[in-house]
């Protein structure tokens, strides 16, 4: 298991470790074809800051070899709010006082019919984790009333036990996002004081379970503010590398979210420029040709507009983070606050207008 992996490694040595690479570093991993870990270290280190440009040019030539000029569009669909977790910085924290609710069989076709509208062929399930009311009976029914609708259901949950997973495959599901949300072992204690969540171990395992079940395609990630974003981004590389030796039969993709605005307001412990965001996706990129990365509605308009050309290859569009919130409950609490609010035809024509294919399922 990565745990095995992951206990080898001491999070204050590997951010030292980091913030010692130098120029002459930096310049050995841009000059390499193929780059492994400590290369990585020296591309997401502050060193790399004035190649900032030779890495994006880089990054888009390697994702033009690989993906062409295709952005793949999706949309998240939430199922529920209901949550028996507290966690610092979600607004469906336990904690928070909100009106909870879980869609129906009813609403979710609501919910699908007004998605379908956009034109959307992939969508994201995703939900609070309150395992007694939204867990392994509710997720298979969803899945059989969602899927015959679209050509691809991805899942972003609670961790579900290797079984269970096989079980949901069996349905029709296609893709788990689980992030990690830190890989300080401190610092998610701190974020997780209660719930199921708190077990910093078996959320750390999910991606093994998942390679094991033999799902098409697992997505990574951390939630960037919580801690030291490049230390985190490493662990997460090093996460990456474990599973594609040992799963590599298995598709991955990264996702970049950056601490947004919520109902209960927890600041950024770190904050990540959106240059360095931009280093962030150019280093992934150079480390991995074959890794599909993900950029949501969390960023501004103008920065995801950028971000078409540098390496990203799957966005969000139209976003609602609220049980119904296209058609059945608009008004209730969102999971937090989106900065690209565009309507998805928008984002389609942006895309477009860079000379890209904006696609509204999984190319393959």
């Amino acid at each position: 298991m990565f745990s095995e992996l992951f206990d080898q490694y001491q999070w204050e040595a590997v951010k030292q470790s980091i913030y010692g690479k130098t120029a002459g570093d930096v310049e050995r991993a841009l000059s390499r074809s193929q780059r492994d870990l400590e290369d990585f270290k020296a591309l997401i280190s502050p060193a790399a800051a004035p190649y900032l440009e030779e890495m994006a040019q880089l990054s888009h030539r390697l994702t033009l070899k690989r993906f062409g000029k295709v952005i793949q569009l999706y949309v998240p669909l939430y199922l529920s709010n209901e949550c028996q977790n507290i966690c610092t910085y979600c607004g469906f924290s336990y904690d928070n006082k909100i009106r909870r609710r879980t869609l129906n069989a009813g609403e979710l076709l609501t919910e699908v019919e007004a998605i379908k509208k956009m034109g959307y062929e992939h969508v994201l399930l995703v939900s609070g984790e309150a395992n007694q009311t939204v867990g392994l009976e509710y997720f298979t029914k969803a899945l059989d009333i969602i899927g015959p609708h679209f050509a691809q259901v991805s899942m972003e949950v609670q961790p579900l036990d290797e079984a269970e997973y096989s079980l949901l495959m069996e349905h029709g599901l296609h893709t788990v996002l689980v992030y990690q949300e830190t890989y300080d072992r401190q610092d998610y204690k701190l974020h997780h004081p209660k719930g199921k969540k708190s077990n910093f171990g078996y959320r750390l395992e999910t991606p093994d379970r998942l390679g094991k079940a033999g799902i098409h395609r697992i997505g990574l990630g951390v939630l960037i503010g919580l801690e030291d974003w490049r230390t985190d981004s490493w662990f997460t590389a090093l996460h990456l590398r474990y599973l594609e030796r040992n799963y590599w039969k298995t598709k991955y993709s990264l996702s970049f979210p950056r601490l947004r605005p919520f109902s209960g307001g927890l600041q950024p412990k770190v904050v990540q420029s959106d240059r360095e965001l931009i280093q962030l996706i150019c280093a992934y990129r150079l480390l991995d040709e074959e890794l599909e990365l993900s950029l949501s509605t969390r960023e501004s308009p103008v920065f995801r507009d950028h971000a078409v050309r540098l390496g990203i290859t799957a966005m969000s569009a139209g976003s609602r983070t609220n049980p119904g919130g296209y058609a059945v409950d608009t008004q209730s609490l969102e999971q937090f606050e989106i900065d690209d609010d565009r309507p998805p035809a928008v984002i389609a024509e942006m895309i477009r207008g860079q000379g890209y294919e904006a696609v509204w399922k999984d190319w393959i």
